[in-house]
């Protein structure tokens, strides 16, 4: 069962598909690591512009947390993510896509292991700052 409501989902995910499209870059940020290094808070940016070209930085780690489910970190105000082992950026940003497009892009975005490639989890690019 998901923290927000169905609305609050499909708003942010409106609101991510408007400004997000697929092979955008989305950076993350790891601003906390927990004592046991079992969870990590972090944060989620993308480059845009403006209507007149200006570029600009624009924070989306609430409506990351809403559009895929992930929990809110008030303590360390951003999203909390479980687990270790893994590029918990790359999960973060995988499980995003795969919120915006769950049914795959619908053209492909790239290639994976040498196919044309249309899976959601896919269509969005991961860099840690």
């Amino acid at each position: 069962m998901s923290k927000y409501t169905q609305q609050e989902q499909a708003e942010a995910r409106a609101y991510l598909l408007e400004i997000l499209e697929p092979g955008s870059t989305v950076y993350t940020v790891c601003t906390h690591v927990a004592a046991s290094g079992m969870s990590r808070v972090l944060e989620l940016l993308v480059a845009l512009q403006d209507d007149n070209g200006k570029p600009y930085i624009r924070r989306i780690t609430w409506l990351a947390c809403k559009a895929a489910g992930f929990s809110w970190s008030k303590a360390h105000e951003g999203l909390r993510i479980g687990g270790c082992g893994m590029d918990m950026g790359f999960h973060t940003v995988y499980c995003l896509g795969r919120s915006l497009w769950p049914d795959g892009t619908p053209e492909p975005h790239g290639k994976r292991n040498g196919q044309p490639d249309s899976d959601g989890g896919y269509a969005l690019r991961q860099v840690w700052l």
